[in-house]
């Protein structure tokens, strides 16, 4: 395996991508057709946007609990 395609492949794995994933890309590289592979990337991309948003929903949860134990919420 050449080192360009090893390093793709580290970096699909490093973004979260499994191996189904990270083949389906390769092979779309293979075959030329590159508007598939952002499509994928975009994906791929939305889908990890969307946890950064669950988790930071729930940073807020406790940001409030903490706001609300250290007094800071009371007499509001």
């Amino acid at each position: 395996m050449d080192s360009e395609r090893e390093e793709v492949l580290q970096n699909l794995r490093d973004a979260g991508c499994d191996g189904a994933e990270a083949q389906r890309f390769m092979a779309l590289a293979e075959e030329g057709r590159r508007g598939e592979q952002l499509e994928l990337l975009y994906r791929l991309r939305r889908r990890l946007l969307e946890r950064v948003h669950l988790e930071e929903r729930r940073i807020n949860c406790l940001d409030y609990l903490v706001y609300k134990l250290t007094g800071e919420g009371r007499g509001a």
